[in-house]
């Protein structure tokens, strides 16, 4: 069981992630020619949607969770799952010839898994 000081180091932790990614949001716009490429990431999974900020709409997206990267994923960390949802992501977003993405880390540091997502989607061919 967390103690009281722990529990309040965990909220002031997500407080933080969440102005970190409302001062960001104020700059990253994605539009039809430049969608946003937006992470989330919980304990355990990692999720990557594309976003068209115009039109209000998401045009796909992957996770940690999809049929696709079950498949591909066998006994593999999270950081090398994260890796191959940016590759497939990248995949994807060539077929429908979308080239430049806007990065949306959504408050989370570049590093670990989200970095991993983003190299992914880089080595995919995606440009950030």
């Amino acid at each position: 069981m967390l103690s009281k000081r722990e529990m309040k180091k965990d909220r002031s932790k997500e407080l933080k992630r969440k102005k970190r990614h409302r001062r960001i949001n104020k700059k990253v716009r994605g539009n039809s020619l430049r969608p946003r490429l937006v992470v989330t990431r919980s304990l355990n999974h990692i999720y990557a949607q594309i976003v068209d900020d115009d039109a209000g709409k998401t045009l796909f997206s992957f996770s940690t969770l999809s049929k696709e990267i079950k498949e591909h994923s066998d006994a593999k960390t999270k950081t090398e799952r994260a890796r191959i949802v940016g590759l497939l992501l990248a995949k994807k977003c060539k077929e429908v010839k979308v080239n430049f993405v806007v990065f949306d880390r959504a408050g989370y540091k570049y590093h670990g898994r989200v970095k991993a997502l983003a190299d992914g989607a880089r080595e995919g061919g995606l440009k950030f």
